[in-house]
């Protein structure tokens, strides 16, 4: 966190193409303003990717005051007063000063152009980013106390909250994700307001609310920005299924804080991501949302036993139909909706594998049915561990070490990402004297289970053991 004495020197890490753009728009007359994020971060010590910029000037004199300075042009919302443009390396966005606001029903925003900073200002969703620094004299614009609230790491709207939340619900979910990605607080009032507003978050398109969900998972600080979603009651919307997990208390403590343990599994999973060059590279949607619903099954499929234990039976396939519908209703892409509750399906595959210890057929299976998936399918396995029990954890991650250098030994042995039948389908047709059919899919299937349950064989074993399947099915 900085002072703002040492504003001078932070500005060294902003692009001198800054206080050029700052300069073009003076010389034309226009004001501009460095805005938003990029400000803020300024103070955190951040470096934000993005350039934002606010003028008065509407999106035609912006175009006319860049012409011949920037290297391009794009449009990326010019009804919305927004031009976007490069100057060598350096990407800006450039917004006519404005004012959005929902009518109440519509699920698309009402913009109305402004002529003033501090207006445009106050219509920001938090003060943290209704900080402005003016071009080219480089001065700090912050009429709503959002370097105080930068120092203080708290989420504070600069009018109130209610007529924020109201203007644009999905602000709302925007303070969630603010708490997961820079580990800030809710002010006590913003909060109140979300509890009170909940509700209004179904005037957002799905899409939208989508988007913050995702960059809520994938934030610095996962947990937080979730917690924050069940605590103001914006997930009994969004995501009721994790709302769901906070199961009544149980008050002889059968069964461990399903939401409680789901949070863990969460910030373990991300803890387990590699690097960049790693196989599993963070921040990962798809294994920190498996984390997150992987339970969400049992709070269908919970049952109170005669002999005084809680059972959840088939909670991971409940979960994962419950998932892949959440999913669907949010309009999330086919490719993440089936690996994420692909993931949910098979999270207590393992479990078991420590006790009675696996065939190398039930190894196969294990990499096969996880395919692409098997190093998240590690890493959320490894990270569904909770217990307090060191004991336990320890024969846990032991009985995990173990399957993973067995699986290391198989794929050094037969090629095992690859799995396949000895034979392809063309070899089936010619061995068999039969046309492409369903007959060539059922064999391949017959050889594919007989390469999983006993390893590769030749390619004379494998066609004769396809004649002898043949024969007895005719």
């Amino acid at each position: 966190m900085h002072e703002l004495s040492e504003l001078p020197q932070l500005l060294t890490a902003l692009p001198t193409s800054v206080v050029e753009l700052g300069k073009l728009f003076d010389e034309a007359g226009y004001e501009i303003s460095l805005v938003g994020g990029p400000v803020r971060d300024l103070f955190l010590g951040r470096i934000s990717p993005d350039l934002d910029f606010t003028t008065n000037a509407r999106p035609d004199d912006i175009l006319r005051v860049i012409e011949g300075w920037a290297d391009a042009t794009w449009d990326v919302g010019r009804e919305f007063g927004t031009i976007a443009f490069r100057r060598g390396k350096d990407q800006f966005e450039v917004t006519t000063y404005r004012a959005d606001a929902y009518d109440g029903d519509s699920r698309k925003p009402i913009v109305a152009f402004g002529d003033r900073l501090e207006d445009d200002l106050v219509r920001r969703d938090f003060t943290m980013n209704a900080m402005a620094l003016r071009l080219p004299a480089l001065e700090l614009v912050d009429p709503y106390g959002g370097l105080k609230d930068v120092r203080a790491s708290r989420v504070m709207t600069p009018g109130t909250p209610e007529v924020s939340f109201t203007d644009d619900p999905l602000r709302m979910m925007r303070a969630a994700r603010f708490t997961s990605q820079l580990g800030v607080d809710l002010a006590p009032e913003v909060e109140q307001a979300m509890t009170d507003m909940a509700d209004q978050i179904n005037r957002i398109s799905r899409e939208r609310v989508r988007d913050e969900i995702i960059k809520t998972i994938v934030g610095d600080y996962p947990r937080k920005g979730v917690d924050v979603l069940v605590r103001s009651g914006l997930a009994d919307h969004v995501l009721p299924e994790v709302s769901a997990l906070q199961l009544e208390t149980d008050e002889h403590h059968r069964h461990k804080d399903v939401y409680q343990h789901s949070l863990q599994v969460l910030e373990q999973a991300a803890d387990l991501e590699s690097d960049a060059e790693g196989p599993v590279p963070g921040p990962d949607f798809v294994l920190r949302f498996a984390a997150l619903m992987h339970d969400v099954g049992k709070p269908a499929t919970r049952k109170f036993e005669s002999t005084g234990a809680v059972s959840f039976r088939h909670h991971d396939m409940v979960g994962a139909k419950l998932t892949k519908k959440r999913m669907r209703e949010l309009r999330f892409d086919n490719e993440t909706t089936k690996d994420v509750a692909r993931l949910v399906e098979l999270h207590m595959r393992f479990y078991g594998y420590g006790d009675a210890g696996w065939t190398d057929s039930a190894v196969r299976r294990y990499v096969n049915d996880a395919g692409p998936l098997l190093e998240r399918l590690h890493r959320l396995t490894r990270s569904d561990v909770t217990t307090r029990n060191r004991r336990k954890a320890e024969r846990l991650a032991f009985a995990y070490d173990d399957l993973e250098q067995r699986i290391a030994a198989l794929r050094e042995q037969e090629e095992l990402d690859a799995v396949r039948p000895d034979l392809d389908g063309k070899q089936i047709m010619e061995i068999l004297g039969i046309k492409p059919g369903p007959e060539v899919g059922q064999a391949y299937k017959f050889l594919l289970e007989h390469r999983l349950d006993n390893g590769p064989v030749s390619p004379e074993e494998a066609a004769e053991l396809l004649n002898t399947w043949w024969s007895e099915r005719s």
